[in-house]
Formats: C-alpha cells, sequence, structure tokens
C-alpha cells in the first residue's frame, strides 16, 4: 500500500520544476480535479483539451443569443457612466472582492486547522489569490482548486488531506448558498411572485441543497466514504474526503464557524453585486432582491458549459432582474462589471502563479 502521506505527483514533471500548462488544468471536471492530483502530467487531461474552444464558443453564443432575445438592448449602456459616485461604487466593489478572498482563505485556514493542519495565512491568502487568477483566466472555477492543492500539498506533503480541505471548503460555502436564496425569498413575498424567475431561484436551490446533502451523507456514510479506506490511487482522496467530515463532526463549533465564514463570505458577494449595482445606476433593487437571486447566479455560473461563466452569468441576471424591472442591458452589465471586478482582483495573484512552487521552501 501507498504512503498516505507522500507528496503528490501534481505539480514537478520529469524532473523539470515546471507546472502543469494552463490548458491542462483549464477544464478539469470534480473527477479531473481528483485525476490532477494523482496523475497530472500523463495522457488521462490531454483528452480533456478541446474543451477550452468549446467552452469559448457556448460563451460567445450565450452572449449572442441575449443580443437576438433582446434586440432593444443598447450595447452602449453596457459600460457604466462615468461620475466620482460610480467611480467610488467600483472602488468600494472591488475592495469588497478583495475582502471575500482574504475571507474565504480564513475559512479555508479553519477547514486545515479542523483537520490537523496548521498553516499561515501569509501563505494561504497568496495561494488563494492564485488560484483566483487561474480561476478567472481559465474557463473553469476549480482550476483554481487543482492549483491550490497543488501548491500547499508541495509545502505540507499532505496531498490527501489537502485535497479534503479545498473541497470541504468549497462544499461548506455552497451549502450556505441555497439558504441565503431561501431566506431572501422568505423575507420578501414580492419575490415569490415572479413567475419564472422565482421558479428557477428555488429549483436551483433545492436541487443544490438536496444534492449537497447527500454528497455529505455518502461521504460520512461508514459503508460509502469508508469503502474507500484501504484502496490507493484516486480513491484515496475519496476515503480523505470521509475522515474529514468525520472529524468536523466531532468538532461542532470549528465547523459551524467554517460555516458562518462561509455565510459572511457570500453575503459580502452580495454586497458586492448591490455596490455594482449602485454604479450602474440601480441601487433600488435592494439588498433582499440579491440574497433571493444572486446565489442563484453563482450556482449557475459554475456549470463547465462557458468560459468563466461569461454569458451564464449575465443571462441568470436578466431572467431574475428583468422581472423586477431592471433594464436588461443594466442586467448584462452587472454581469460583465462583475466578472471584470473580479479578474481585477484575481490580479494579485498572477505573481503568485507565475512562481510556480518556487515557495515551497516557505516555513509553514
Amino acid at each position: 500500500m501507498s504512503d498516505p502521506h507522500r507528496p503528490t505527483n501534481f505539480g514537478p514533471r520529469e524532473g523539470n520544476g515546471d507546472e502543469p500548462r494552463l490548458a491542462e488544468i483549464a477544464s478539469v471536471s470534480v473527477e479531473g480535479l481528483i485525476d490532477a492530483v494523482e496523475t497530472a502530467g500523463t495522457g488521462r487531461e490531454r483528452r480533456y483539451r478541446w474543451a477550452l474552444p468549446l467552452r469559448i464558443a457556448v460563451s460567445l453564443l450565450m452572449l449572442g443569443v441575449l443580443w437576438w432575445k433582446f434586440p432593444e438592448i443598447d450595447w452602449g449602456d453596457l459600460i457604466p457612466s462615468w461620475s466620482r459616485d460610480t467611480i467610488l461604487w467600483l472602488l468600494a466593489a472591488t475592495a469588497m472582492t478583495f475582502f471575500g478572498i482574504a475571507l474565504s482563505a480564513i475559512r479555508w485556514q479553519a477547514v486545515l486547522r479542523a483537520l490537523g493542519l496548521r498553516e499561515r495565512l501569509r501563505m494561504l491568502v497568496p495561494l488563494y489569490f492564485a488560484g483566483q487568477f487561474v480561476s478567472n483566466v481559465l474557463p473553469t472555477t476549480i482550476g483554481g482548486d487543482v492549483l491550490r492543492v497543488s501548491r500547499l500539498s508541495k509545502m505540507n506533503g499532505e496531498p490527501e488531506t489537502t485535497f479534503a480541505s479545498v473541497a470541504l471548503e468549497r462544499l461548506t460555502g455552497w451549502l450556505v448558498l441555497p439558504l441565503i436564496t431561501l431566506f431572501g425569498l422568505a423575507i420578501n413575498p414580492g419575490l415569490r411572485q415572479l413567475g419564472r424567475a422565482t421558479l428557477l431561484a428555488l429549483a436551483v436551490a433545492l436541487v443544490t441543497l438536496v444534492a449537497l446533502i447527500i454528497v455529505l451523507l455518502a461521504a460520512n456514510h461508514p459503508r460509502l466514504g469508508g469503502r474507500f479506506a484501504s484502496t490507493e490511487g484516486w480513491r484515496r482522496f475519496v476515503n480523505s474526503i470521509h475522515r474529514s467530515i468525520t472529524e468536523l463532526r466531532r468538532q461542532p463549533i470549528a465547523a459551524l464557524s467554517i460555516l458562518t465564514a462561509g455565510l459572511v463570505y457570500q453575503i459580502a458577494l452580495c454586497l458586492t453585486a448591490l455596490m455594482v449595482a449602485a454604479a450602474l445606476g440601480f441601487s433600488w433593487l435592494g439588498l433582499t432582491a440579491l440574497l433571493a437571486f444572486y446565489p442563484a447566479v453563482l450556482i449557475l455560473q459554475v456549470l463547465p458549459i462557458g468560459i468563466a461563466g461569461l454569458g451564464v452569468r449575465e443571462s441568470a441576471f436578466v431572467l431574475f432582474l428583468v422581472p423586477l424591472g431592471v433594464p436588461a442591458e443594466k442586467a448584462v452589465a452587472l454581469g460583465l462589471v462583475l466578472y471584470v471586478i473580479n479578474v481585477v482582483a484575481s490580479l494579485a495573484g498572477a505573481p503568485v502563479f507565475a512562481m510556480g512552487g518556487r515557495r515551497s521552501s516557505m516555513a509553514v
């Protein structure tokens, strides 16, 4: 049986110290994340290369559908009308985005500590920004997770536990998204009477919540999650999630703090969207509408059918916000400006990404 604490193979390949190429990280799925940690550099991940041009085409197609469905859109209105207030709102939204990324790193640290790994924020925050850089440049939000697992496991020599920490950090963040949607719909009765918009938001929330509960129960079940305990290869990563969930059950205070951090982070994202809405001239939308609908947008944009959610995010905003009286071009602009702000914030991770694994000598 292989050593459960051996360093991951993801990272240096053939002794030359190169990171996996961008195209190879770009299109991995959840299964691909496990494969990437276990078998990066092999032919297994090359089968995904076709996904990059396909997802770019899908994003362009979805934006084209918006143009066809809403011919009255004045695409010139996608650019905010510049004024002092506009600039201040956009700067505030950018600052809130930086805060949200730092908060995510704090949540990741809490998960790692619950699993017995004490990593410093001065290491985790740059890694998280590097992951955001990859996720916003490449056509999938999971590429940054691959990078985080790769870099941190090279530093601590704990690939399975590191993988589990990233998976649980993601799962706990996703767990609060449908709850926020349900809360927003509950406190604002008017949002429950918007036809397709209400039904879609409710369906996305319930399906996501049920799916996550099933995943967590299955991973925690001794016969389902535990059946991988004595196997090698990628299955040991599944076993690490099983053991990690079991460990979190023994630490309810730690689990609650992780969920609370996830809740604060998602609310920060909603506040960011409200600031951008103010910059675009429709702050009257209010926070409750974004609490109800923005989590559904965040869930939908992760679907691997476009590049960095482009097209999916804007289409979802149109579907959810137009019934509230937001002009279609403003709804599209909201999605595009949020994407640009995320790209700008994630550029802080570009130097760390470019440095490769050379930070592995940093003190832990």
